[in-house]
């Protein structure tokens, strides 16, 4: 039957199917339309055969909500998940990019520098997730996503926790994949903690740098068994291109034992950005395969080999390995004493020494923006000698080109020294400013930037849930991790009121708003445009009723938006004092800041049980930013 002409399918009422972008062990990615917000979604729907399993089901739901709080520039973000006759789904963010399998797949080992850059990525993500009690339990090429700007993306959190080990080792095609990132704990079904995950991304790391995976099986059970019985290859002797140190990195994550392995996410990412600087790791030197196999006949060390072969055969045979060695030696020193004569031959060209006929000139390469270890390699190779600055105004990484001087495109001579300017930003990162924003977005912002974040309650502020203040101040330079202390009004706890709390949706833009009110269970209706001094135009600033009071399910909730600050470069701006008498404080105090005036209680407000009770300037005329009074 021709279905061409059928409607899209459409669930939830809302999230509209386009056509289907990945299948994976358990389900469907789709791309979808989010009529709501207008905007495109990745859609995840189960296997009908998932769906009937209500245990599986709940843990799902679960496993979702988990992964919904991460907030995270790597993580793929979780915005819904729900049922629709039978069909469970998730809805995510739409990433625009490839998953890092196919990339394998098409292009073979990436450089040792891209792969460290993308493991120090995955590894951030993690060490977030790890840090609100998310472990991954899945971390492999295909939950990878890289956009066209190269942003790294981390997808599926948590969700394997949903899904039986050892049920999924006894089958075969979609969980391959899976088995084959294991960790040994994983393999044995035993706990699992943040430690497995390091495992599984350096299984990960060996196959961006080898082109394969380190074990390879006719079954998961194989493979699987491997993780837990057998010792890697080193990645080196598959492609001998790759630097030891991050060889040294990559066998750590690997360690049989959990206790062996880095011990977080974010000392991993540690050790690859130090690689990625040219500066030393916390590895420590590889084991190579034959030290880690010690004991085993078959993984005699080259020393013991030696002995025995001389107890063997006596001193006649070890008389002519020692000739033997002897013509190896020479052998080897020729071939050092050439390939010394040719360092000095170009050496000396590039340098101006012998004059060979080539030219002397070189094209200053455009290095702004390179990782500084990038920018230093390219130097090298063009003759040119370097001196490395900080810019000490810059608030980039100092492991980034800012500038060079002379600029990109002048033309220099071999062996001319230039310099590199880097960013200021090292260890200590600042602080941004989140003061009048929502508690929950500047959590969000806050916890994105790897912060943890503190929330107090005080009676010096006036409004629920907005900051009015925050320690360490916006732009101090702290340690990556600090904690951030956020200051909000005191919540009242003595009067009990039925219904549900209006979100607070300042800040928001308009959509946003809407999605937020419509997940509380309110309806989002009109919009009036209010100057204001606190947000830019076209944000939302207030609601009616307030943020905070207790409405009940299916109240109609009204938008105040921004239309950015009065006019004052002519005349003083003014206004109208709005009547107030008989709201709630908090409700006065928003309204009054909507209008453009600074609301100043007289005496010491409730800010939810008391009702204004007079407003001496109502109705009245005042400039825009006036201080009004008012008593509870």
């Amino acid at each position: 039957m021709d279905t061409s002409d059928a409607p899209p399918r459409k669930l939830s009422g809302r999230y509209e199917l386009s056509h289907l972008v990945a299948r994976g062990g358990m389900a469907e990615v789709y791309l979808a339309h989010d009529q709501l917000l207008d905007r495109p979604v990745a859609l995840k729907i189960l296997f009908p055969e998932l769906s009937v399993d209500r245990s599986f089901v709940e843990r799902f739901r679960r496993e979702a909500q988990a992964a919904a709080n991460l907030s995270h520039p790597n993580i793929v973000p979780v915005f819904d998940w729900g049922e629709d006759g039978g069909t469970y789904f998730i809805v995510m963010e739409y990433v625009d990019g490839r998953t890092l399998s196919s990339i394998l797949r098409s292009a073979g080992p990436l450089h040792p520098d891209r792969a460290a850059e993308i493991g120090a990525d995955v590894a951030g993500a993690l060490s977030y997730a790890h840090r609100h009690g998310v472990v991954h339990r899945d971390v492999k090429p295909g939950n990878v996503l890289i956009t066209e700007e190269g942003t790294v993306k981390v997808t599926d959190f948590g969700i394997a926790r949903a899904v039986n080990t050892e049920e999924s080792l006894t089958q075969t095609g979609a969980v391959m994949g899976t088995a084959t990132y294991f960790s040994p704990e994983q393999a044995e079904g035993l706990g699992v903690d943040a430690r497995s995950d390091v495992y599984s991304l350096g299984v990960v790391l060996f196959e961006m740098v080898t082109g394969r995976p380190p074990f390879l099986g006719e079954t998961p059970v194989a493979v699987a068994s491997k993780h837990v019985r057998e010792h890697p290859p080193m990645p080196r002797d598959i492609n001998p291109a790759i630097p030891p140190t991050l060889e040294a990195v990559i066998m750590k994550c690997m360690a049989k034992s959990a206790e062996h392995r880095y011990q977080t996410a974010d000392e991993l990412r540690s050790d690859l950005v130090r690689f990625r600087e040219g500066r030393g790791v916390n590895a420590g030197i590889p084991p190579t395969a034959m030290q880690q196999a010690v004991g085993a006949t078959s993984a005699m060390p080259a020393v013991g080999r030696t002995q025995s072969m001389r107890a063997v055969t006596g001193p006649v045979a070890y008389q002519e390995e020692q000739r033997s060695r002897t013509g190896l030696y020479v052998a080897l020193l020729v071939l050092l004493l050439v390939a010394l004569a040719v360092v000095l031959l170009f050496l000396g060209n590039s340098l101006g020494w012998w004059h060979l006929g080539t030219s002397n000139n070189v094209t200053m390469p455009d290095l702004t923006g390179k990782s500084l270890t990038r920018a230093e390699s390219t130097l090298r190779s063009d003759g040119l000698k370097y001196t490395v600055t900080a810019d000490p105004n810059s608030t980039q990484p100092n492991t980034i080109v800012i500038r060079t001087n002379p600029g990109a495109g002048t033309t220099v001579q071999k062996g001319q020294n230039v310099i590199l300017v880097t960013g200021n930003a090292g260890n200590k990162v600042p602080v941004p400013d989140v003061t009048n924003q929502s508690v929950q977005r500047a959590t969000s912002q806050l916890q994105g930037l790897g912060f943890q974040v503190q929330v107090q309650q005080q009676p010096t502020c006036n409004q629920i849930n907005v900051v009015c203040s925050q320690d360490p101040a916006g732009g101090t330079r702290v340690n990556q991790g600090s904690t951030v202390s956020l200051i909000t009004a005191q919540q009242q706890t003595t009067t009990t009121i039925s219904g549900t709390p209006v979100p607070d949706v300042a800040g928001d833009t308009v959509p946003q708003a809407c999605n937020a009110l419509g997940l509380s269970g309110f309806k989002c209706g009109s919009t009036t445009f209010q100057p204001s001094t606190a947000f830019q135009s076209g944000i939302v600033s207030a609601t009616s009723p307030a943020a905070g009071s207790n409405q009940a399910p299916g109240t109609t909730v009204n938008l105040i938006v921004s239309s950015g600050p009065p006019n004052t470069t002519t005349t003083t701006a003014t206004a109208t004092v709005p009547d107030e008498t008989g709201q709630l404080a908090t409700t006065a105090y928003t309204d009054l800041q909507a209008h453009g005036f600074k609301p100043s209680p007289a005496n010491n407000c409730s800010p939810v049980g008391a009702r204004v009770q007079n407003e001496p300037d109502a109705n009245t005329t005042q400039p825009v930013g006036a201080t009004i009074n008012y008593t509870c």
